[in-house]
């Protein structure tokens, strides 16, 4: 077949190339997002000083503007595209069970520990530490969710680490140091630690009661020998871990370090890393301790309430890290939505659109909120302050019921707001949308926190009544506020297992409330009460009513637009 000049306008339909040069130019298509400041949010900023750290907003804002950097957001990307590698042997057969990361890896582990991420705070005696960890877990968290893992469970294994407090002298200046030292060596030789955890087995998961790994007793007093099998236990290259085991007094705590005082390898083996649904960053892991030595954490027998402390810890961080991956979505959505035209118009200026931001920006908001009051409530608790150990106590769990519930819509809403380029891995909405159903499991599913409340409640009445002692700080601001925690009282007195999902979400949803009408501007607290508790809203993201001041809520959600 041969082509003339007669066919060049055919040619150019069908975008050939007739003149040699490109075959299309690109147009409306957004810029990338990064660099961007990923601190440059009114209600983290407003949250921040308002629970006791503001002295820490010039760190925050100077790790935001890393997190949203073009050179952060490349090491998010790697550490997810180029997968941890378990080695059980070396060249010459000695097992070593060792996993081996990308080195951004190590640069995105390098930035949150020294940024006080991991466990610093229980060292810092500024009140409000606790809460600047958490802030700072919200702007870092738009990087990578996977090396959250290891900090997190090395924040939460330092208070049940002083149950012991001989084992505590030696590991808890490490664990709290902010140098990151990664390899397996000995302990006391490190400049810093990190610390994982064991506690479920197959036959059991959130039901620790049911393990089987045995602890026996050697002729040193305190030391034991485990054998057994984990199922999950996440970040397996930690220095040390907290396992769960059958004690002859009953299921307890120990501390396992990989390798022992004498410089030898501690029995760990690591038997496959999990093929998981979420990040691909953090290696999940089986280990089976066959002789593995162990040192008692806490008496025997009281395994369950070693760890309770460690739960409260990594509870918050599930809270935190949804609301950080719901901020990091919506960003993202904003982004889109500013530079893409569609039907004659940006996307941010159709009103549907703006809609469905501004439902986000809420849900985003109310999350943001309550994931810093919970942290001022434990930053306070851990200074003597009980009441606030109370609401601590219920307060968490509530949280972590609802916001890792509320994550997996959201960001599925989010990515959609970038249509089919937020389906493609390039994005970084896949990634995004993968990992937020982990933190609705992690640290007990929803049931297992419906049911936690109302345990908390009918073994310590006391924390039903600091929950409404703060819910009574937004009576008369709304009337729907009003009307629903009276409601709630009603709920609370017929609760049961049946209807404990029900109870716990309408707690979290006056809870947000409360917080958005005390603290928010009247939009945001408006459209809120309007829609989670008047009823004004439809299933979906985007079905704000009409007059629910959207302008405002976008202009103060998306950076640089207020």
């Amino acid at each position: 077949m041969t082509l003339t000049r007669a066919d060049e306008p055919q040619q150019a339909a069908f975008g050939l190339d007739v003149a040699g040069g490109a075959t299309h130019d690109v147009t409306n298509q957004p810029p990338p997002s990064a660099p961007y400041d990923a601190s440059d949010d009114a209600a983290l900023l407003e949250g921040l000083r308002r629970e006791g750290a503001g002295w820490a907003e010039e760190d925050l804002r100077r790790l935001g503007r890393l997190a949203g950097s073009e050179e952060a957001q490349e090491w998010a990307d790697q550490a997810n595209r180029h997968e941890p590698e378990l080695r059980t042997h070396d060249r010459y057969g000695h097992r070593v069970d060792e996993v081996d990361f990308h080195p951004s890896w190590h640069h995105l582990m390098r930035t949150a520990v020294a940024e006080g991420l991991a466990g610093s705070p229980w060292a810092d005696d500024r009140p409000g530490a606790h809460v600047a960890r958490t802030a700072g877990g919200l702007v870092w968290g738009h990087t990578d969710a996977g090396h959250g893992c290891p900090t997190s469970m090395t924040y939460a294994a330092v208070p049940a680490l002083r149950r012991q407090p001989e084992l505590a002298k030696v590991y808890e200046p490490l664990l709290t140091s902010r140098a990151y030292d990664p390899g397996l060596r000995v302990p006391a030789e490190k400049r810093g630690l990190l610390a994982g955890m064991g506690m479920t087995e197959k036959q059991g998961g959130s039901d620790v009661r049911t393990n089987t790994t045995a602890a026996t007793p050697t002729s040193e007093p305190g030391v034991y020998t485990l054998r057994g099998h984990k199922w999950f236990t996440s970040a397996p290259m930690c220095d040390v871990f907290l396992v769960l085991a059958q004690a002859p007094g009953g299921l307890s705590c120990f501390l396992v370090p990989r390798v022992l005082p004498d410089g030898t390898r501690n029995t760990f083996r690591i038997q496959r890393l999990k093929e998981k649904l979420g990040n691909r960053s953090n290696a999940s892991s089986e280990p089976e301790f066959d002789g593995t030595v162990a040192w008692l954490v806490g008496p025997e027998g009281q395994g369950v309430k070693t760890i309770i402390e460690m739960v409260n810890c990594t509870r918050l961080d599930c809270v935190m890290m949804s609301a950080a991956l719901m901020r990091k979505t919506l960003v993202e959505a904003g982004h889109h939505a500013r530079h893409r035209a569609a039907f004659g118009a940006r996307l941010l200026d159709q009103p549907l659109m703006r809609n469905v931001l501004a439902d986000l920006a809420l849900e985003s908001e109310a999350a943001t909120a309550l994931a810093l009051r919970l942290a001022g409530a434990a930053d306070r608790a851990v200074r003597g302050d009980e009441k606030e150990a109370a609401f601590r106590r219920i307060a968490t769990a509530v949280g972590k019921y609802w916001v890792t519930k509320r994550g997996p819509a959201f960001t599925a809403e989010a990515l959609e707001c970038l249509g089919g380029n937020g389906y493609v891995e390039e994005s970084g909405m896949p990634r995004h949308y993968r990992e937020a159903p982990l933190l609705s499991i992690w640290e007990g599913s929803g049931n297992v926190n419906a049911l936690d409340v109302l345990r908390a409640v009918g073994r310590d009445p006391a924390t039903a009544q600091a929950l409404f002692d703060e819910l009574s700080l937004g009576r008369g601001a709304d009337a729907r506020l009003d009307a629903a925690v009276a409601g709630l009282k009603d709920q609370l007195a017929v609760g049961s297992q049946v209807t404990a999902r029900r109870l716990v979400e309408r707690m979290a949803l006056t809870l947000q409330a409360s917080l958005l009408v005390r603290h928010a501007p009247t939009a945001v607290a408006d459209a809120f009460c309007a829609t989670r508790l008047g009823g004004d809203w439809g299933h979906a993201f985007g079905t704000l009513p009409a007059g629910s001041g959207l302008d405002a809520i976008v202009e103060r959600a998306l950076p640089g637009q207020g």
